[in-house]
């Protein structure tokens, strides 16, 4: 080699770890854009997305990937992908339905990327501020629509949503007040009284929302009732479940006589109900149970592997040809995310559905500020699938993903850090 090549070579040799360096930087904060555009828009999500794929991908070391793959927190998420693929193969439908249907499994796959990035990274506060700070001006926006009048603007599909819809703005108030409760016990532990009023301003900020918006989603109030009591079990075991129990019953009270918004709501849904049970009217909570009831025959012809990948859509139309009322109504989606994966790959599948919840919990079953955010997000995702199928709906399915490989990779982090120590 000459003088020339070598001076090229000495020139280009310093740069690589400075490119590397700022690529992490840039694909760390990708991952804020990602947290800042999710309450908002679906294709900024996406966009930014898929900008974090092409920063993160040449970043990361394979021996740190493959780590996280050997893990249950990682890996389970890629072994449900994988019985999505083998299940395209015994589904009695057209191609492109079963490579839509896996499809729906794609995003699992970025949980052990995020996993192994957040390990290293040390901005995984600006992801969680940046998270809530863009979910409170969701809120806010919503609140003005609802409370000013005269608005030319309704919301961009005109449903007095500032974005998405009724079910995520839920999703997005039971993570951030829940969050910011913890966080408020955390620091009342500390005798930190500013930081304490400070947060439970934030917890009351989101929680207005069930005196505001009439249409909330329902299933919201379940899990905001699970997570009271996980809340005041972790804070102050079964003394604090019985002070949360307390508590929820109180503030429901106080929302029942106070919120004529709150009141409708009940009285709508038991309406629906009984008109379902009465006549089979397709209600939307008639249509729930109805999906529930059918998915469950549809699971029983096909136990153990299912009806293949793509196959719900087709499944639900042949069982409900014919029929009328709600029993009649065909859909794409049960409605409940382990049906939705037992349709398809069986119980082989949702075993594993649950595994990897079971592991993910786990992964946040530590004290501090992160475990408990990172359990906030997996209760939810778990609870609210009884009446949805979150891991494949777009939104909600990113946001558990990011959350889960986020959190987990600070929780993972801070277990290293701790187990130096000893």
């Amino acid at each position: 080699m000459d003088h020339a090549g070598r001076y090229e070579m000495s020139a280009l040799s310093p740069r690589a770890p400075l490119d590397a360096a700022v690529l992490k930087r840039l694909a760390d904060w990708l991952v804020v854009f990602v947290a800042i555009a999710l309450p908002w828009s679906i294709s900024a999500l996406a966009i930014c997305t898929v900008a974090w794929l092409l920063a993160v991908l040449p970043t990361l070391d394979p021996k740190s990937v493959r780590h996280e793959i050997l893990s249950a927190a990682g890996g389970l998420p890629v072994l449900l992908w994988c019985l999505g693929v083998l299940g395209m193969l015994w589904a009695d439908v057209s191609w492109t339905e079963r490579v839509q249907g896996l499809g729906s499994f794609h995003r699992l796959l970025v949980i052990p990327l995020l996993l192994a990035q957040f390990r290293r990274s040390d901005h995984g506060m600006r992801v969680i501020y940046g998270f809530v700070i863009s979910s409170a001006l969701v809120i806010v926006a919503t609140y003005a629509l609802r409370l000013i009048p005269g608005l030319t603007w309704h919301g961009p599909k005109g449903t007095g949503f500032a974005a998405h819809d009724d079910i995520f703005q839920g999703t997005l108030v039971i993570i951030c007040g829940f969050g910011a409760l913890g966080y408020a016990g955390n620091e009342f532990a500390k005798r930190h009284w500013a930081a304490v009023f400070a947060l439970i301003a934030v917890a009351a900020l989101f929680f207005a929302y069930f005196l505001i918006v009439i249409d909330f989603s329902r299933g919201v109030i379940v899990v905001a009732a699970v997570l009271a009591g996980l809340l005041g079990w972790r804070l102050d075991g079964w003394r604090g479940l019985l002070v949360a129990c307390i508590l929820a019953a109180a503030v429901s009270l106080a929302f029942w006589y106070v919120s004529s918004n709150f009141r409708d709501r009940v009285d709508h849904s038991i309406g629906e109900l009984q008109e379902y049970l009465a006549t089979d009217k397709a209600t939307p909570i008639g249509q729930h149970l109805a999906f529930l009831t059918e998915a469950r025959t549809l699971i029983s012809r096909a136990p153990i592997i299912g009806h293949g990948t793509g196959s719900i859509a087709e499944q639900f139309r042949q069982i409900t040809s014919g029929r009328s009322g709600a029993p009649g109504v065909a859909t794409v989606n049960p409605h409940n995310q382990t049906f939705a994966i037992a349709i398809q790959t069986g119980l082989v599948g949702a075993t594993v559905l649950w595994l990897m919840w079971a592991a993910h919990l786990r992964l946040f079953h530590r004290p501090g500020m992160i475990g408990w955010l990172g359990t906030v997000v997996v209760v939810e995702n778990i609870i609210s699938s009884a009446f949805h199928s979150h891991l494949f709906d777009s939104t909600h399915g990113w946001l558990y993903v990011f959350g889960v490989g986020v959190l987990g990779g600070m929780a993972l982090d801070r277990q290293v850090e701790s187990d130096s120590r000893r």
